[in-house]
């Protein structure tokens, strides 16, 4: 959400953080009914001081036997004008609260330009892109053949865009999320929880998910959301609070359960575990300071780039650009996986920086240590590291020509002590 008072200050950088994205000017709109509302409520704050004046002349004269027929008449005047303007002032803020929750967050001056993700920029990359005397198979192919990754049964089960993993598969598939849980709560100081995967409206829409993103999330029968990410419960959980500044940055992760209905997907990533209905995703989620949201925004890049150094696979790190920033998010770094059975980057995870936009959006604050009113926090979330995605690229950079897979010596311990895994 946007503070209306930045945009009455510089109504024009609004519009121009606006056009960034491709979107249209809304500053004056908001601003007309802005004056409009203060106006209505000017003017309802003096009918309330004349009726309560009224109410102290009326009672003594009363008391007096005077006649107060034209007074009353005059009170219930002002009840009725009172009424109107309650509506009026209502109906403008509902107005201006329809529009500005629909409206992304401002991007950070150093997000490049750019309508797509053409324009996204390379940061730095890290690792040996493998060479194979073969021509690398990818995820789907090496899975079905080891007859561990089954979509047949899936999609008997639930439909496309499912898998069943089996075996040792399935096993790995385990290990990768206990494995970033352990790094991230051992090392990088993240405290693990774990959440539910059902939330309410208010969660949702506190993280920005609604009303923008309704359909992109699986509502059940009785209101409640299936999460898009760990995000959604993690960061929900300070909604409404107003934190001390000395326990700040709180830092949290969650392996669980994701859920995405892939609307507006049709055709891509169809085949395969790239793009799922279903996945697992390790979460991290920082609430902190304005002034340490940055620092924390690269740190947490940092950590999940740890993951896959790590796991020895290769990486990428892209500033991504204006037209291809998250609703939610000021600036965001991707982390792009080398896939060798694609040829390509694939992303496998994003971190990003959303400021106060939903700190505001669920009225979560900070105290600040020298005293003075409540601040509104600023939250970072990021993927540390999609579980599904990381098993795929797994997968393909340790292929061998007969099939097998290579097992990553940190994820040894986790499996049992199992190097390889064969058909």
């Amino acid at each position: 959400m946007h503070d209306i008072r930045a945009l009455r200050a510089d109504p024009a950088a609004f519009d121009a953080d606006l056009a960034r994205r491709g979107l249209e000017p809304v500053a004056q709109k908001l601003l007309s009914w802005d004056e409009e509302r203060r106006q209505a409520q000017t003017a309802l704050q003096e009918k309330q001081g004349r009726r309560k004046a009224l109410a102290r002349e009326i009672g003594p004269l009363k008391r007096n036997g005077e006649d107060t027929t034209a007074l009353e008449a005059e009170a219930v005047a002002l009840r009725t004008d009172m009424e109107a303007l309650e509506a009026q002032v209502a109906a403008l803020e509902g107005q201006s609260t329809a529009l500005l929750e629909t409206l992304p967050n401002r991007l950070d001056p150093s997000v490049p330009e750019g309508p797509d993700e053409t324009a996204n920029v390379v940061q730095h990359q890290w690792g040996t892109l493998p060479t194979f005397s073969f021509t690398p198979r990818q995820h789907f192919e090496l899975g079905e053949a080891l007859g561990l990754m089954d979509f047949g049964t899936a999609a008997k089960l639930s439909g496309a865009r499912f898998v069943v993993l089996r075996g040792a598969l399935a096993r790995l598939a385990r290990a990768l999320g206990q494995f970033m849980l352990d790094l991230h709560s051992d090392e990088h100081g993240y405290t693990e929880t774990q959440v539910p995967v059902l939330v309410n409206d208010a969660a949702m829409y506190g993280t920005d998910k609604l009303p923008k993103f309704s359909d992109q999330s699986f509502r059940t029968e009785d209101g409640r959301w299936l999460i898009p990410t760990a995000e959604v419960p993690l960061t929900a959980s300070v909604s409404g609070d107003i934190l001390e500044a000395a326990t700040l940055p709180r830092r949290m992760t969650a392996l669980s359960q994701c859920f995405r209905s892939e609307a507006g997907s049709a055709g891509r990533d169809v085949r395969g575990m790239l793009r799922q209905h279903q996945f697992e995703k390790v979460e991290m989620v920082s609430v902190t300071t304005p002034e340490e949201s940055d620092a924390e925004h690269e740190r947490m890049t940092r950590c999940a780039e740890k993951v896959l150094e790590k796991l020895n696979i290769p990486y990428r790190r892209v500033l991504l650009c204006a037209g291809d920033t998250g609703f939610g998010a000021a600036k965001t770094f991707d982390l792009e996986a080398w896939l060798p059975g694609q040829g390509a980057w694939r992303e496998i995870s994003s971190c990003s920086n959303t400021r106060d936009f939903q700190g505001r959006r669920m009225n979560a604050r900070f105290r600040p240590q020298g005293g003075g009113a409540p601040v509104f926090v600023h939250t970072l979330n990021g993927s540390g590291l999609a579980v599904g995605r990381t098993l795929i690229a797994v997968m393909e950079n340790n292929q061998h020509e007969d099939g097998s897979l290579t097992i990553p010596d940190v994820l040894r311990p986790y499996m049992g002590g199992l190097e390889r895994i064969e058909a």
